[in-house]
């Protein structure tokens, strides 16, 4: 009976690997490795905005709104509840998309009025806080790329026969993705102006 159930358990073996479920399994993965990736550089950037707004703060206190706004952005950014389960939600996908936006549109309006504050721009610890950010969003971009691949990936084969079959069988579904206006805007880091590359005159006591 034993050398039976072992050949059957041998059959079935064979046959989800011949209908695409390993496959499957292993794109599966991929997907969910690179939303971790995603989310690892996303918090990467919200773990800087505290002192970057304080930084600002400290030159710029009277640019109370632009400050406010990337606070509170920063702030709704962690209400949006993500796990590896969000890669299947396209809702909560949407709402953490548009939550990073509105971050990432927060932050190049607080760039662009650090551009009228000298002192500010001189800062070492600013200018520090500059670097990791434009850094951080360079790797947010290769990041998400790459999750987009993994999810196009994944979809095209369980939409193909037969592993279409094998996905309905065991439950899998196609996958929601980032969502953009145009291709460009996938591929490129949101807009930072950094000003000039040339270090500025010493700035003043504060």
């Amino acid at each position: 009976m034993k050398p039976v159930r072992a050949l059957v358990l041998l059959l079935v073996v064979l046959g989800l690997s011949g209908c695409g479920y390993n496959a499957i399994q292993r794109e599966d993965e991929a997907v969910k490795a690179q939303w971790s990736e995603v989310l690892n550089q996303y918090q990467r950037r919200a773990d800087l905005v505290p002192n970057l707004v304080n930084t600002v703060k400290g030159y710029a206190a009277h640019e109370e709104r632009v400050l406010t706004e990337v606070t509170n952005a920063r702030a709704k950014v962690g209400t949006v509840q993500v796990s590896a389960d969000t890669v299947n939600d396209a809702q909560k996908l949407a709402q953490f998309q548009q939550a990073q936006g509105e971050l990432s549109s927060a932050l190049s309006r607080l760039m662009a009025v650090s551009e009228s504050y000298p002192d500010l721009k001189a800062n070492g610890l600013f200018q520090n806080l500059q670097a990791q950010l434009e850094g951080t969003e360079n790797r947010i971009t290769v990041a998400r790329n790459r999750y987009v691949k993994a999810v196009q990936d994944y979809n095209v084969l369980i939409r193909s026969f037969p592993n279409n079959l094998t996905a309905k069988v065991f439950g899998y579904q196609v996958k929601p993705n980032f969502s953009v206006e145009n291709e460009k805007a996938i591929s490129t880091a949101p807009t930072v102006d950094f000003g000039s590359s040339t270090p500025a005159p010493a700035a003043s006591a504060h």
